[in-house]
């Protein structure tokens, strides 16, 4: 078997595990063969000495499809 991988970031207000699961869901609609991911990095936004965004950088592997 031969996988490939993408990174994408997704973002969310309340918490890392949405921002990873807005990622995964967002990616699946034109993606097929998703298998299973890694968050590489964690990373927000302050305003106001708050966290007012959380964001997921969030490797996908899928199987690799010949043409």
């Amino acid at each position: 078997m031969v996988q490939r991988v993408t990174e994408v970031v997704g973002t969310d207000p309340n918490s890392f595990a949405h921002a990873t699961q807005n990622a995964v869901e967002t990616a699946a609609k034109t993606v097929r063969g998703l298998r299973w991911f890694r968050v590489s990095e964690l990373e927000g936004s302050i305003s106001g000495n708050k966290v007012t965004e959380y964001r997921a950088l969030v490797r996908l592997y899928f199987d690799y499809e010949e043409k």
